[in-house]
């Protein structure tokens, strides 16, 4: 039986919850798409061409530590501190760069808006779990990945026209209004919920100390990534070295060995999220130095994924007596065409024309597989370890995106966009088929 849109997301205990919450997301996403759009303009106004890549930097580094501590809150005393802490630290984020005058003011903006937003979107996935019964929680998941289309769609226009006509500080300073407005639906949301009575749960220590290291390990990969040198290699296994102990910390027991169970979901989720964004990272630069679109026509593919992202997740959510299980092997399949598709664009005879359809395919299937993890790790929490689990399924999407958009990196910089870019899509290509195989039959026991 498919169940009713409406009576899901608007039933009238609901409509202050998902309004809140979908508004949040949404302008997550428009500052996402506005930084990205108005970067090259932002950093030569402050004179940080040399830095060109640490806004993104400092925001993921924090975004980290927000999720570890996010999670620990959580598991806690429920998501409702989260849910008021969380937006407002992103908000006092947006205030700080609006008003920067210098890079390290813009920093220090981007380094809060990524600790609110790491707190934030762990807090918002713990609410969905106690405010939506289980059965409407594919909906609600699948909404929260369709708020991002717009964004997608008209995000980048909105932030050029904006940084051309008024100035880029109004890209942070305009949605200001708009995350308080989110907060307080949020805040009314937060109040509503049942009391958390924490029971004694698992304790797990270092978890704040191996976020920390994982950040920086994080960070180092992405500077390492512009650094194809033999630097670049030390950087690389200076980077792994610390991520490796901090993995072990920050994610479920055998995930690492691929546990049957929420391991194997936390992995596959990583695997899926790796090899999207590892290849997507490289397309527009493929069409526009191999085939010479202009950027604007370069980034059609990813606005085609984008649409497709938001039809895989409203597909999952319609079938709700399909298993976890077969939705992720669906979605990995999804991955695995699209990655094998985009492949052959990367030869300059190659069809550049194939990038926007078959990259829409591997949207859908990102749809279908990430919200289904999502909803099965929700499923296997309990409610003393939703946080947590959580925050690991939010770590292990940048840590699977950083180790392989690093690792591209270093092929295309080494071998150039087509002889490192295609060598990168067969790896992808054929772990995906494996995790499509296996690892979503384990996730689901």
């Amino acid at each position: 039986m498919t169940v009713a849109t409406g009576s899901a997301l608007w039933a009238p205990d609901r409509r202050a919850a998902t309004t809140g919450l979908l508004m949040l997301v949404t302008l997550a996403a428009f500052e996402s798409m506005g930084v990205t759009t108005a970067l090259p303009t932002l950093v030569h106004d402050l004179r940080g061409e040399s830095l060109y890549s640490w806004p993104f930097t400092m925001f993921l580094a924090t975004q980290v530590v927000g999720n570890v501590l996010g999670g620990r809150v959580c598991d806690r005393r429920g998501p409702a501190p989260m849910l008021i802490v969380g937006p407002l630290l992103f908000a006092l984020g947006l205030l700080v760069a609006g008003t920067a005058g210098d890079m390290t003011q813009l920093l220090v903006g981007r380094a809060l808006q990524g600790l609110g937003g790491g707190a934030e979107v762990v807090a918002v996935y713990v609410a969905i779990a106690r405010v939506y019964p289980e059965r409407d929680r594919p909906v609600v998941i699948g909404a929260m990945s369709a708020a991002w289309v717009v964004p997608s769609l008209v995000g980048p226009t909105i932030a050029g026209l904006v940084t051309q006509y008024l100035n880029w500080h109004w890209i942070f300073l305009g949605l200001v209004p708009f995350v308080l407005t989110g907060w307080a639906l949020v805040v009314l949301v937060a109040r509503r919920l049942p009391a958390f009575e924490p029971t004694d749960g698992q304790r797990r220590r270092g978890q704040v100390v191996a976020a920390v290291a994982a950040a920086v390990g994080l960070a180092v990969l992405g500077w390492a990534g512009d650094h194809p040198d033999a630097v670049g290699i030390a950087v690389v296994a200076a980077g792994l070295a610390l991520l490796a102990p901090a993995v072990l910390v920050l994610l479920p027991k055998g995930t690492v060995t691929a546990r049957v169970g929420l391991p194997s979901a936390v992995l596959a989720r990583s695997l899926m999220s790796g090899a999207f964004m590892g290849s997507e990272a490289f397309l527009p630069l493929v069409l526009q130095q191999v085939h010479g679109y202009p950027p604007a026509l370069a980034g059609v593919p990813l606005t085609t994924a984008a649409v497709g992202w938001a039809i895989g997740s409203w597909l999952q959510a319609r079938r709700p007596g399909v298993s976890e299980a077969l939705l992720m092997r669906w979605g990995f399949l999804g991955i695995t065409s699209g990655v094998a598709l985009v492949t052959l664009v990367a030869p300059a005879w190659g069809p550049a024309w194939l990038a926007g359809p078959a990259w829409a395919v591997s949207g859908i299937g990102m749809g279908l597989a990430t919200s289904s993890v999502s909803v099965l790790v929700l499923r296997l929490s309990p409610e003393t370890e939703r946080g947590f689990n959580t925050a690991a399924l939010q770590m292990s999407d940048l840590f699977g995106q950083s180790v392989l958009i690093g690792l591209g990196g270093v092929l295309v910089a080494l071998l150039g966009p087509t002889a490192g870019w295609t060598p990168l899509n067969a790896v992808l290509v054929v772990s995906t088929l494996l995790g499509g195989l296996v690892l979503s039959r384990r996730a689901a026991g």
